[in-house]
């Protein structure tokens, strides 16, 4: 295969990577109605209200809007960020917004928290809950952009923060998110990213299934690739912290994903051995 053919294959299967996450995605959006999450990082469980084992506070949950908590997440990132009055935060594949909606009163009405997206279903969604957050908090400073984590929708060193729940797995191009991340921070501007990474390869079995990328799963990488690279996009003050106690959790609770990850490994082995959740954080000089 030539160069240009391989940058053509390569391409290629990006966008039906892309199209394969937007389409599991916007039938989350779909199919989940007020307060009754889809689950965990999009997988499939019955079992949704994961939300409040992955660090939020039960009051802060209290004061969202009914649309906001889909379950989606793998931790805590707004905890992560320790977000200041008068700060902008940019939130990463937003989902249904809870992030920007828990972002929103923690950098009050001088700061602003930006969700971006690439799913239109979850951008109508999250929107519907804008009217509803208004009322409880008496804020106007949340906002969502329909754009892909690889061409974000904002300037160039306009963010103070960056954050992102359990979905930069989910990108082809992961070297060219955390670049865009860069790009999006000011100088001295930090990241806050909890998503799933892995701890050895997953078998190719696992890699190949549908729900296990949009499940957050086999489009993960290792550990060091995730700190490679960051440190090529130029951040500083890398930190990885893995927190396997919510890939125990789900395998736990018989997760159907899980389930069927677990059956497709070898024997004596289990997710937990390969996945785990990962809190990220970082700066730009």
């Amino acid at each position: 295969m030539t160069p240009a053919e391989t940058t053509t294959s390569n391409a290629e299967s990006a966008h039906a990577v892309r199209d394969t996450v937007r389409k599991g995605y916007a039938d989350i959006a779909a199919r989940s109605a007020p307060q009754e999450p889809a689950s965990c990082c999009g997988t499939t469980s019955k079992d949704a209200t994961c939300t409040d084992r992955i660090g939020y506070a039960s009051d802060e949950l209290a004061m969202l809007p009914d649309t906001a908590d889909m379950g989606l997440g793998c931790g805590n990132p707004t905890a992560l960020a320790s977000l200041r009055p008068g700060e902008v935060v940019l939130d990463l594949g937003s989902g249904g917004g809870l992030d920007c909606f828990l972002a929103g009163p923690k950098v009050g009405p001088t700061g602003r928290a930006i969700g971006v997206d690439m799913t239109p279903e979850m951008l109508s969604r999250t929107r519907s809950g804008l009217t509803s957050y208004r009322r409880r908090t008496g804020l106007d400073n949340v906002e969502f952009r329909l754009g892909e984590i690889e061409h974000l929708p904002v300037a160039d060193a306009g963010v103070d923060v960056v954050i992102s729940n359990c979905v930069l797995n989910l990108s082809p191009d992961k070297a060219r998110v955390w670049r865009e991340i860069a790009r999006a921070l000011k100088p001295g501007g930090r990241v806050a990213v909890s998503d799933l990474a892995l701890l050895q390869p997953l078998p190719q079995s696992i890699k190949d299934m549908v729900e296990a990328l949009v499940g957050c799963v086999a489009g993960a990488v290792l550990i060091e690739e995730t700190r490679s690279m960051m440190q090529a996009a130029g951040l500083t003050e890398i930190v990885l912290t893995p927190k396997p106690e919510y890939v125990a959790s789900l395998t736990e609770a018989k997760d159907p994903l899980y389930r069927a990850i677990l059956d497709k490994l070898p024997p004596g082995t289990s997710p937990g051995d390969y996945i785990t959740s990962l809190n990220i954080t970082a700066r730009k000089p």
